[in-house]
């Protein structure tokens, strides 16, 4: 009598069977969509307006993007470190009780820590003019 977990190569191509018709299904599918559509659609004539960038209406002439001041990345990285600080300090906020209960301010003196690190850069960046819009 064969056991429960014992290899049986013929069940196992068995339960995959329907897994490799749905993919043979799917390509098939593809294929004949893609098909029919170069052989059925309308061939469209090329001109200079067809193959033209479009742009909301406005005629795409110069520079594809304008030129930002380099404040402008600063101050978006800036905005960014900061944030992902606050994120840092959302879930100690939440557990806030279940940290310090029974006396232990451990978990109070690491955030003290880390929030001065945080002002020590805030301060740093303010001293460097990092946040002044003046050109």
């Amino acid at each position: 009598m064969p056991r429960s977990g014992s290899y049986h190569p013929g069940r196992m191509s068995s339960q995959y069977l329907p897994v490799f018709i749905q993919i043979l299904v799917a390509i098939g599918f593809a294929a004949v969509s893609l098909t029919l559509s170069v052989v059925l659609g309308k061939s469209a004539r090329r001109n200079a307006t067809k193959d033209s960038a479009y742009e909301c209406g406005m005629l795409p002439i110069g520079d594809g993007a304008p030129r930002f001041s380099v404040k402008f990345y600063l101050v978006a990285m800036l905005f960014v470190i900061f944030d992902i600080e606050v994120v840092f300090m959302y879930p100690w906020a939440v557990q806030f009780r279940d940290l310090v209960s029974g006396g232990n301010a451990i978990p109070l003196i690491s955030m003290a820590a880390f929030a001065g690190v945080l002002a020590v850069a805030y301060v740093y960046a303010l001293k460097k003019g990092a946040l002044t819009w003046k050109n």
